[in-house]
């Protein structure tokens, strides 16, 4: 007999005359495990972009700084705007002036079709009459349409935030001259947040058809989580497929590029399960009382697996239908076999 089966020998002692009414048990059940790999996963800004100019002239102000907060539709760039100004102001002058020439087509076409109803006036200065009038409305137009283009460039040297969120890097300086399509500030929200996850090809098919992931957080805490999506394809390099998942996360307490574990499910196996309360633990020592002859608790030692809504999972020590006590710490020391603890402890210092 080795020292640790001495020692535990010793913890084995049936304990002396508890009562059996007086514990609760459970009998040691039999049931499915769903195995699950964990993975690393990354919390990524579900709006996160880019916003350029989108029309040519140099920095003027840019009101906040990389970090700073922001509210949709707040200024961020403002560009110099005198070009765009004097454009418009050409614009509206070329408006008026149509405007002042289609209403004279206009009133002149009314006096000819009058007098021309009467036979007063030839077909053929009709005709140029009511050509006339359709080349001043179509002028007109067109100057309504300068007018808005316009007053589009101009509106395009003020930028603003598409949506609220922190800006997280400049591409730009006060006083630099930029360019249509030129990147001028980066940002993104944290109103909406998701998790990617490379998922190995091995479990890609079982992850689609049972759509179940897990995700937590360090600190133990799972995160609820909303619509799955799968990429289509995987990555030639690394033969994974990108799962992203959706997070519903109230209080603010997640931010982009944390790292959480995905627990998605990799198979299933039977597995023997006790009740989380029925466990004892001593230092190393995993163990459990079972309910024996003459209905007495005595100590066994167990090897314990995963833990799983309350259960714990047996791998060696018990079988299937023993009764194990439910709440062990009713076994109060002075009801256990004296000395016995110390006795093991002393036994297992003895021989390490």
């Amino acid at each position: 007999m080795t020292p640790f089966s001495r020692s535990l020998s010793l913890l084995l002692l049936c304990l002396p005359g508890l009562a059996l009414a007086q514990l609760n048990h459970e009998p040691v059940r039999r049931d499915v495990l769903q195995e699950t790999i964990n993975l690393d996963g990354v919390i990524e800004a579900v709006q996160q972009s880019t916003v350029s100019a989108q029309t040519s002239g140099t920095v003027q102000r840019l009101p906040f700084d990389v970090d700073d907060s922001v509210e949709a539709g707040e200024l961020i760039v403002q560009l110099e705007d005198s070009e765009q100004q004097a454009r418009l102001n050409q614009a509206r002058g070329s408006l008026q002036e149509a405007e002042s020439n289609f209403g004279n087509a206009r009133r002149q076409f009314e006096r000819i079709e009058e007098v021309h109803e009467q036979g007063f006036v030839s077909q053929q200065d009709f005709d140029q009459a009511r050509n006339n009038l359709s080349t001043a409305r179509a002028r007109l137009e067109s100057a309504r349409a300068a007018v808005e283009e316009a007053e589009q460039e101009l509106e395009y040297t003020r930028v603003v935030a598409p949506y609220s969120g922190i800006l997280t890097e400049r591409h730009v300086e006060i006083g630099e001259s930029v360019r249509p399509g030129q990147p001028l500030l980066s940002g993104l929200s944290l109103e909406q947040l998701r998790v990617v996850v490379e998922l190995p090809q091995q479990y890609a098919s079982r992850v689609r058809e049972e759509r179940q992931a897990r995700i937590t957080l360090d600190d133990g805490r799972v995160l609820e989580s909303g619509r799955m999506t799968f990429y289509p394809y995987a990555d030639p390099e690394t033969h994974t497929f990108r799962l992203r998942l959706a997070l519903n996360e109230p209080e603010g307490a997640l931010f982009p590029g944390m790292l959480v574990k995905v627990g998605v499910p990799a198979g299933e196996r039977s597995a023997l399960w006790i009740p989380a309360s029925s466990l004892v633990q001593r230092s190393e020592l995993r163990a459990v009382y079972v309910v024996g002859e003459g209905d007495r608790p005595r100590l066994r030692q167990i090897r314990t697996g995963v833990r799983d809504n309350g259960r714990i999972e047996v791998l060696a020590g018990l079988s299937e239908g023993e009764r194990v006590v439910t709440n062990p710490t009713e076994l109060d020391d002075t009801e256990r076999q004296p000395g016995a603890e110390n006795n093991a402890s002393s036994d297992r210092e003895r021989n390490p």
